[in-house]
């Protein structure tokens, strides 16, 4: 029967880490954790679990996780990040695929609500919730795209959606939201190409507002849907700022670079 190592990232999880892996042990027959430089006490926690993480510096999610999946012993891997929690059904289904897991090109989705600042939410920029990644697949013929953010597995031929889902438990505190989508911003235009312009980031950003908030269904989230279309905006205002401020040769991050990790 085809065995699966789970792969999971961690920085700073200490505290979604102990949801993440109960369940993530029931599916995992080798466990493979990649640490970005923790020292919120995630490395001790995963001590006293018996892990032993691999340091790898963080640059992109994609690497992160080809980097972990390249550690792995068996070629059907599930990918998660440590903010992500499996539920019962998602659990109970994945151990019974365990003995059909054949076809190389086939990858399985499951279907992920996000929750921010504690509260499930219809969107948040890009995605709308639920939304439904692949995250098992076979290393043979898949692996994550290099995208700067927002990547996903690739190569698969066909793929199925697991019953179930999974949480997505991302931007905890709204200091959080502020971190994040700077982080996610100067990554994007580090490592590609975005046409700056001050006119787009003036102009952008309140579309983006009025399509997260309305359209994407937002305000039916009530202060929260504020909080998401506010991120939306924020998002569209800050890459083609920091755009124009690299075609300036302006500095769009401080002399210290941290790690991070993608939602």
């Amino acid at each position: 029967m085809p065995k699966i190592s789970v792969c999971i990232l961690t920085f700073n999880s200490l505290r979604t880490l102990e949801r993440c892996l109960q369940p993530a042990r029931e599916v995992a027959d080798e466990l493979i954790v990649v640490d970005s430089g923790s020292t919120d006490g995630t490395l001790e926690y995963l001590s006293t679990q018996g892990l032993a993480p691999v340091y790898r510096p963080y640059d992109t999610h994609s690497r992160q996780m080809n980097f972990a999946i390249e550690l792995a012993s068996n070629d059907w891997v599930l990918c998660l990040d440590s903010d992500e929690f499996l539920d019962p059904a998602t659990v109970e289904r994945i151990n019974e695929l365990k003995k059909r897991l054949d076809d190389v090109g086939q990858a399985y989705r499951i279907t992920r609500h996000w929750y921010v600042l504690g509260r499930e939410v219809r969107a948040i920029y890009p995605v709308s919730s639920p939304d439904n990644p692949v995250r098992l697949f076979n290393r043979i013929s898949a692996r994550f795209n290099d995208q700067p953010v927002d990547d996903k597995p690739t190569g698969f031929t066909t793929t199925e959606t697991i019953p179930g889902h999974v949480v997505h438990d991302t931007f905890f505190s709204l200091n959080e939201v502020f971190d994040k989508v700077n982080g996610y911003t100067s990554r994007l235009v580090r490592h590609k190409t975005i046409s700056p312009s001050l006119l787009r980031a003036a102009i952008s950003p309140i579309f983006a507002f009025l399509k997260w908030y309305f359209r994407k269904g937002g305000y039916k989230d009530g202060a929260l849907g504020i909080i998401t279309a506010t991120y939306a905006a924020l998002y569209t205002f800050l890459k083609y700022l920091k755009a124009w401020a690299i075609q300036n040769g302006l500095p769009i991050d401080s002399p210290r670079k941290q790690d991070g990790q993608e939602i």
